[in-house]
């Protein structure tokens, strides 16, 4: 299950995965606050034809729109976020957490 808190692993970032709701939403952005409340993972639903996957759509800031991911768990608290913008493609990498650290 992929509900609950994830840290980005290379940025001060927080998101709150709420599968039942299909959203992942932005809980505490150190370098951006402003983008607190953003809902960045939108449509969020179990990939039927692999274990661990799902599919949905992430919020891209430099494009301003959303696009398609595959999201897939390697391990119980490392998730993976795979997108393609044309011929480029990205995967981010997050890792699970109990809470949100307090400022």
């Amino acid at each position: 299950d992929i509900s609950g808190f994830w840290k980005h692993v290379n940025a001060p970032v927080w998101i709150d995965i709420q599968l039942e709701e299909g959203s992942g939403t932005v809980v505490r952005n150190d370098k951006f606050p402003d983008r607190v409340g953003r809902t960045i993972l939108e449509y969020l639903q179990a990939d039927t034809s692999k274990q661990d996957a799902w599919q949905g759509r992430i919020y891209v800031e430099k494009l301003g729109e959303y696009k398609d991911v595959e999201i897939s768990l390697p391990e119980a608290d490392q998730m993976l976020i795979k997108g393609r913008v044309g011929f480029m493609s990205r995967t981010v990498e997050w890792v699970r957490v109990d809470g949100i650290p307090v400022h």
